[in-house]
């Protein structure tokens, strides 16, 4: 059988694709718009996806479909429950972040830890050239050493983020949830590693049950002092909420890399949140040259176990 394979988003992806290794014929298109999604995959048997949504109306439509191959570890962007009721096949891309996306969720611990964006825009404004003495303490620098770093998210990035803090001195809690969870690890109940947590760190995908998982209770409930840090789904968080939580000082500051409308085409509040205790990096987290290239290799590989008989990386 010759399959059809049809790329959606070829410019999501900064790295060489290779051609499956099967009998197909390839198109692609540098993005797709929602419009244009049916007419482009109208004889398609695979699809390769990122961002594109394909829900139920989309997927009637689409009948050669046998198989979407999602290029990014979360498929939130696709209705599983009908590609089950059509016979579509769904895999996603798993464990190629393990390195880029706790590292960049250092990043921005240690740039907030640190008030480095704040000592920065000192130097820029001139204060170290007034400064009597050889430095100046106008900000607060907080270390790693010795704090709680929670984590909700116990998969390979989670568990990954968890290595780095234990190799800076930090004590880690992973929040226990409702199964299936990994086994092996101890968990702590959600609302103490709310509680107990100098830094809190998300690297769980959105669900239902995770959609504004953090609002203004659990803001609340965290240390007046902790860090938010993001890098999984901007809708694990209430933007309002963390809003609130800064301009009211009920945590000290987050890193986001994440929203939930990404691109923000008609602004966005979090774009105008202008403060040294907040960093917003655009979705990046995961987009290393190592990663990226990981990322394309796995891809094609999850169509070519598909294509063989022998599955990979299926969602259930």
């Amino acid at each position: 059988m010759s399959h059809r394979v049809v790329l959606l988003e070829r410019d999501s992806i900064k790295a060489h694709i290779r051609r499956p290794r099967f009998e197909h014929t390839w198109n692609e298109f540098p993005s797709t718009a929602p419009e244009d999604v049916v007419p482009r995959l109208r004889d398609a048997t695979i699809a390769l996806v990122n961002k594109v949504e394909l829900r139920e109306p989309a997927l009637a439509q689409l009948p050669q479909l046998r198989m979407i191959a999602v290029s990014a570890t979360g498929y939130d962007v696709v209705d599983v429950a009908a590609c089950r009721a059509h016979g579509i096949a769904v895999a996603n891309i798993r464990n190629y972040a393990i390195h880029t996306v706790p590292e960049h969720a250092f990043a921005l611990i240690l740039a907030l830890r640190r008030n480095l964006l704040a000592y920065r825009r000192d130097v820029e404004s001139g204060v170290w050239q007034q400064s009597k003495n050889f430095c100046f303490f106008t900000h607060d620098i907080g270390d790693l050493h010795g704090s709680t770093l929670g984590i909700i998210g116990e998969g390979a990035i989670g568990q990954a983020t968890a290595a780095i803090g234990r190799g800076f001195g930090m004590r880690v809690l992973f929040a226990d949830h409702a199964p299936p969870k990994m086994e092996g690890l101890e968990f702590t109940p959600f609302d103490q590693v709310l509680a107990e947590s100098d830094v809190l760190s998300l690297h769980c995908p959105l669900t239902p049950a995770t959609r504004d998982l953090i609002g203004i209770e659990q803001l609340r409930a965290m240390k007046r002092s902790a860090l938010l840090i993001n890098t999984s789904r901007g809708g694990l968080v209430n933007e309002s909420a963390l809003i609130q939580a800064l301009d009211e000082g009920l945590i000290a500051g987050a890193g986001f890399d994440v929203l939930t409308t990404e691109p923000p085409r008609d602004g966005h509040p979090l774009l105008d949140l202008r403060r040294p205790n907040f960093i917003l990096t655009p979705h990046v987290a995961w987009a290393s040259n190592a990663a990226m290239q990981a990322l394309a290799d796995q891809l094609i590989d999850n169509v070519e176990a598909w294509a063989a008989g022998r599955p990979q990386n299926l969602v259930t």
